[in-house]
């Protein structure tokens, strides 16, 4: 079983989960955005609402470049990256105050993922990835192997840690990958600062309804 934190986890959320694989959604094609992959999610969603799911996720967060492709096949609410969040947080800020992107790769995590046009609020965005580490060697490959959560903690807090060295006026977190939900209380113990992943949007997006909800797996 995976930890709690994992979308593959059932007790990482207070209501039923129900998922379906991607079929051909190998992580290093989903993070280059293969628009192949496209047809394959739409399916896997379509999928869910049939088997009863009323709010669609998905269990990587460069999946936002189906967004609207998937939010356009189906009737139900569909979040599929934490990603979505990053007008809304801005906006929760001060002008003054930065927004830091803790991401799986930064050299695919682009202008296209954020949904930020104005120059003013893109220049609020500072984004660190841990691409190169022992959780992106694991997770690229197409057999991908296990990373221990204290392995997790320490990439992610290293980098979070240099993103603030280079810019100390960062108010708020966002983690893109999926895999970092198992880190984001440590995180937020360690830096005293606000931050959000992808089950805090699945948690918000099921308040809002009135029943069930079901995610994708990738």
């Amino acid at each position: 079983m995976e930890p709690i934190g994992s979308m593959r986890n059932p007790a990482t959320f207070h209501f039923p989960t129900i998922s379906e694989t991607v079929s051909g959604a190998y992580a290093d094609d989903v993070i280059r955005g293969n628009p192949d992959l496209e047809p394959a999610y739409i399916a896997a969603a379509r999928r869910l609402v049939a088997r009863g799911a009323s709010v669609i996720s998905s269990n990587c967060g460069f999946t936002m470049r189906y967004q609207a492709a998937v939010a356009a096949s189906v009737e139900v609410p569909v979040v599929m990256s934490s990603l979505l969040l990053v007008p809304a947080l801005l906006r929760q800020l001060p002008s003054t105050a930065k927004l830091a992107i803790v991401t799986f790769d930064s050299t695919y995590c682009r202008e296209d993922l954020l949904g930020v046009d104005d120059p003013a609020a893109r220049s609020r965005v500072v984004i660190g990835g841990i691409e190169g580490g022992k959780l992106w060697h694991n997770e690229i490959s197409r057999t991908p192997l296990p990373t221990q959560i204290s392995e997790i903690e320490e990439e992610v807090a290293t980098r979070l840690e240099r993103l603030r060295t280079v810019h100390p006026d960062i108010a708020v977190v966002l983690f893109e990958c999926t895999a970092f939900p198992l880190v984001t209380p440590a995180i937020r113990r360690i830096t005293g600062l606000p931050v959000y992943d992808v089950t805090t949007l699945c948690r918000m997006t099921f308040e809002s309804i009135a029943c069930g909800a079901a995610h994708a797996t990738s």
